[in-house]
């Protein structure tokens, strides 16, 4: 070496698997194949519990059972007219403080005209699983408590239909007498104002009075809790809309449209660019995936939006990616190591490419993995599914596409070579 070269630079790199380490992938490959179909049966067989136990298989959110959407504006009470931009964080902290359940917050803007100016108005869409005021139990409990309070008024029935309470009595029940039995149960009754004439008059042939006591909407509760916990803030209500849960069903089916169609074109995309042996190991390691992450949903009963829809395609693709890579690496070594068994081959080509699964999935998961601890709503939603499908995708891209491929190809493109024309038995020939 001459005087004028450099030195050679030793590296402080730490290898994860260190160079010429030899897995025994496919004498496992059993073993992993059995664990993994222990592993889809619990996914499945905790569908069927959650349905016996909690009536869904899954805990859907409004965008596929339904429910309502509401979208609250923020103004300043030291200055008329003026937007204030809202914290998403205390929206959600004093909805759950109140008792709501179910809910998602999240940020939106739009234009609006103010003094002449067209101004950019952020403010906050809420949406509930609920479709009214009332639950069931509070529905059921000023009933009981009405009949209760006013027995001697003889009244005579009681029901609810939505957010209104219908009674037929003998004597007048006025909204004032009835509010403080609503108030105990946290329901607020409008006042009967230009209805009151109507309320307030007997039937001709009865004598009896038809009275009906509607509750505030789930917007007016919403906001009475948010000015409670903002007293800096009025909140005024932009837009309060219902999501039947027919629309829900039809997205729900969408997003298994939207899983069938992506094997299909994996499938599709496979045979052509390496081989139809590739392809059904492909395609196993996705509906694995697809049932794992399901699976991991039903089991901690995390709530289903259409972003874990979302989340589910992406890991879906992420897995993919992985899987045309060790296949890649399976090619490439089939037409170099010509002289080896092709269980060999399949060993060396993981053991080459196993370390670039590792690190990438890694990195990945990471990235997620902050987005689940510190973010909230449809991102943490999101990174939940993502956390989940890195795993199983990961696992799936090593230990069940390559088995598939092996399986097929000893099964189907294996055996004894076609006898060629003109070829005499070695019988005929000695």
């Amino acid at each position: 070496m001459a005087a004028s070269d450099p030195k050679p630079t030793p590296h402080n790199f730490r290898y994860l698997v260190k160079p010429g380490t030899d897995f025994g992938f496919v004498a496992k490959f059993p073993l992993w194949l059995l664990l993994s179909g222990i592993l889809s049966v619990v996914a499945i067989g905790s569908l069927f519990v959650n349905k016996s136990v909690r009536g869904n298989y899954l805990n859907w959110t409004i965008d596929f059972k339904g429910g309502t959407e509401i979208i609250y504006a923020f103004k300043d009470k030291a200055a008329a007219n003026k937007y204030v931009k809202p914290d998403a964080t205390k929206v959600r902290d004093a909805l759950q403080a109140a008792g709501a359940d179910g809910f998602d917050v999240s940020e939106m803007s739009w234009d609006d005209e103010v003094a002449g100016d067209s101004v950019t108005v952020r403010g906050i869409m809420i949406r509930t699983p609920r479709f009214g005021a009332t639950t069931p139990k509070q529905q059921q409990e000023s009933a009981a408590a009405f009949e209760a309070k006013f027995k001697e008024r003889g009244v005579e029935r009681v029901q609810w239909s939505g957010d209104r309470m219908f009674v037929r009595a003998t004597s007048l029940i006025t909204d004032a007498e009835a509010t403080p039995v609503f108030a105990a149960l946290g329901l607020e009754v409008k006042p009967w104002g230009e209805s009151a004439k109507l309320y307030t008059t007997p039937e001709e042939g009865t004598g009896e009075y038809k009275l009906t006591y509607s509750v505030n909407g789930l917007d007016s509760q919403y906001e009475a809790v948010l000015e409670k916990a903002l007293p800096d803030v009025d909140i005024v209500t932009v837009q309060s809309s219902q999501v039947s849960a027919k629309a829900g069903a039809e997205l729900r089916n969408e997003g298994i449209k939207a899983l069938f169609y992506a094997m299909l074109l994996i499938t599709l995309y496979l045979a052509v660019r390496f081989d139809i042996r590739y392809a059904p190991g492909a395609v196993l390691a996705t509906i694995h995936d697809a049932v794992m992450v399901i699976g991991t949903f039903s089991i901690t009963y995390t709530e289903v939006s259409l972003t874990s829809v979302a989340a589910l395609l992406t890991v879906v693709g992420f897995s993919v990616n992985d899987t045309v890579v060790i296949f890649d690496r399976i090619r490439e070594n089939q037409v170099k190591l010509k002289d080896k068994k092709l269980d060999r081959i399949v060993d060396i080509s993981l053991n080459e490419v196993v370390v670039r699964s590792i690190l990438t999935s890694s990195t990945l998961f990471a990235v997620t993995l902050m987005m689940n601890i510190f973010g909230t709503g449809l991102v943490r939603n999101f990174a939940f599914a993502m956390n989940a499908g890195i795993i199983t995708g990961a696992y799936s891209s090593i230990f069940l596409a390559p088995p598939m491929f092996l399986w097929i190809s000893k099964r189907f493109y294996s055996g004894p070579a076609p006898k060629r024309a003109g070829a005499k038995p070695a019988a005929a020939e000695a």
